[in-house]
C-alpha cells in the first residue's frame, strides 16, 4: 500500500493514544508511523482475498487447538516516543503472550507471535522491510510476507533473513502455532 502524509509539516507529533481519537475517514485508511499520520491505498479485490483465505486458515487452526486468536487489519503498537500504530492483515496472538482476559480495547501493545503481509501492487521493498524490522523490533517470532502474484510466501525469523517457499510447499509455523500445517496453494485458491 502507499503511504503518504495526512498531516502538515507543523502538525503536531500523535500519540497512539491520541491517533485513537482521530475521525475515520470512509475513503482511506491509515497508519501512525512514528508520530505522524501516513494515509495508505485501499488493499485489491485479490489483496483482500488471500489476506481472507490467509486468515482463515489459521483460525481454524487456532480455533481447534484453543490456543489463541486471529485478527485481521487490527492495529498493533510497535514503536513509542514517538508512537507507531500498523494494522497488519494478519496477525496471531497466543492466549500466553494475550490472554482472553487482556482483550485490548483499542490497540494492542502486545506484538503477536505471527503477523501476515500481503503484498499489493504499491507496496516498495524498502516500505516492506521497515514493517518486517519493526515487527521484530516490538517482540514478533515469524513475519509471513506472502506475495499473491508469484504465488508464493516469504518466510522471517529475522528481519534480513527470508526463507522462500512456492505454492507447491507446505507451511507450518509450529513453534508459534503448534499443529498449524497447510499447503501454501490454500492461500491463493484455484491457479490463475
Amino acid at each position: 500500500m502507499t503511504a503518504e502524509p495526512l498531516d502538515k509539516p507543523d502538525t503536531a507529533i500523535l500519540t497512539a493514544e491520541e491517533y485513537a481519537l482521530l475521525p475515520e475517514e470512509d475513503d482511506t485508511i491509515s497508519d501512525l508511523v512514528r508520530g505522524k499520520v501516513v494515509k495508505m491505498s485501499r488493499p485489491s479485490f485479490t489483496h483482500g482475498n488471500v489476506q481472507v483465505k490467509v486468515a482463515t486458515t489459521l483460525e481454524i487452526s487456532a480455533t481447534s487447538t484453543r490456543s489463541g486468536r486471529v485478527t485481521v487489519e487490527s492495529e498493533v503498537i510497535t514503536e513509542r516516543g514517538p508512537d507507531t500504530v500498523r494494522g497488519p492483515d494478519v496477525a496471531f496472538w497466543s492466549y500466553k503472550r494475550l490472554p482472553l482476559e487482556a482483550t485490548p480495547k483499542v490497540y494492542s501493545d502486545v506484538s503477536p507471535e505471527l503477523i501476515v503481509e500481503v503484498i499489493s501492487p504499491s507496496n516498495t521493498r524498502h516500505g516492506i522491510a521497515r514493517k518486517i524490522r519493526e515487527y521484530f523490533e516490538a517482540g514478533t517470532i515469524v513475519v509471513w510476507v506472502v506475495d499473491p502474484v508469484d504465488r508464493s510466501v516469504m518466510i522471517y525469523r529475522k528481519p534480513d533473513e527470508g526463507r522462500l517457499i512456492w505454492d507447491d510447499a507446505i507451511i507450518d509455523c509450529e513453534d508459534v502455532l503448534p499443529g498449524f500445517s497447510c499447503p501454501v496453494a490454500n492461500f491463493f485458491g484455484a491457479a490463475q
